[in-house]
């Protein structure tokens, strides 16, 4: 399964909290991201949580594309990425 670096903007704020609350948003997104094969790896969030740049595996960025309308976040650019480790030679 390809590996995408996906990138997103929140002009107000990433609207997540670090509760229960937000913890239920977080599986909810996964669920949604299953019907597409979407698999959520781990986020990057900038100190000012405008920004999200996060880590999936998913069958196509058309698949990325439709799990960000049906979790009504955005997806500003997807990029396919390949694992680099810097520790290979060693």
């Amino acid at each position: 399964m390809p590996r995408y670096l996906v990138e997103q903007t929140f002009p107000d704020g990433l609207p997540l909290s670090l509760d229960e609350r937000g913890a239920r948003l977080c599986l909810h997104i996964i669920r949604n991201n299953a019907i597409d094969e979407v698999t959520w790896i781990i986020s990057y969030v900038t100190p000012d949580r405008q920004k999200v740049f996060y880590i999936c595996d998913a069958p196509s960025p058309e698949a990325i594309r439709r799990a960000g309308l049906r979790n009504k976040q955005p997806v500003d650019r997807i990029t396919e990425v390949r694992i680099l480790d810097p520790y290979f030679l060693l």
